[in-house]
């Protein structure tokens, strides 16, 4: 996997860096802004990208604006944004383009390695990967008229965790249920979401984006 990072911090920039590295990852482009991140996705055309909401030069969302711009140029982009902040409006416009390939983590929450690595692996292979906190504050933002009012309060729990990344087994896990029980829930879920059989695997991601979307 090749990917570029966008991180103005130096040491974190560099931890990632030589993280990614030892994990097999090529790093082409490790970069402290907007322009030389924008730069970089053309020249390198990475596989996947990580980056900081907060670049300069005035440290407020240029980052998550570059990122939907890049998604813009190159649709379908795999985003992972690793970041101390959650900024509402640039991530639902992340999300809203329905390509999947999205991730949004809060740096003080990641408190594993392997948690990071496994949710940029599902980012570059166009699923999702959401802290719950990003989550809630996306679903503050939802309309009255939404679709997934029909959603059951087991069948929201249930999407919520697949917004996490979290497969069948760990979310029966999780809510202490069988996996046959999950499997019903995500079939009503898609149902109700209105998405087709022909959208094959990928109504997965449909699923979870319609449900962080405002």
């Amino acid at each position: 996997m090749r990917v570029v990072i966008a991180e103005d911090d130096v040491l974190l920039r560099e931890g990632l860096t030589l993280l990614l590295g030892n994990a097999g990852v090529d790093v082409v482009a490790a970069v402290d802004n907007a322009t030389e991140f924008l730069a970089a996705i053309t020249d390198d055309r990475p596989d996947a990208v990580v980056m900081d909401v907060r670049l300069p030069p005035s440290f407020r969302d240029e980052g998550l604006r570059a990122a939907v711009e890049a998604r813009r140029r190159h649709p379908g982009l795999p985003v992972l944004v690793l970041s101390a902040y959650v900024e509402n409006s640039y991530a639902a416009e992340l999300l809203a383009d329905g390509a999947g390939g999205v991730g949004y983590l809060l740096k003080e929450r990641v408190g594993k390695v392997e948690r990071f690595l496994d949710a940029l692996r599902r980012v570059a292979e166009g699923g999702t990967a959401m802290d719950p906190e990003v989550i809630s504050q996306l679903l503050v933002r939802r309309k009255a008229d939404d679709p997934l009012q029909s959603l059951t309060g087991r069948e929201r729990e249930v999407l919520a965790l697949m917004a996490e990344g979290h497969n069948n087994a760990t979310i029966a896990d999780t809510l202490v249920v069988s996996e046959g029980a999950v499997h019903k829930h995500i079939r009503n879920i898609f149902t109700k979401l209105a998405l087709p059989d022909d959208q094959g695997g990928h109504r997965r991601v449909l699923a979870v984006l319609a449900y962080l979307n405002a």
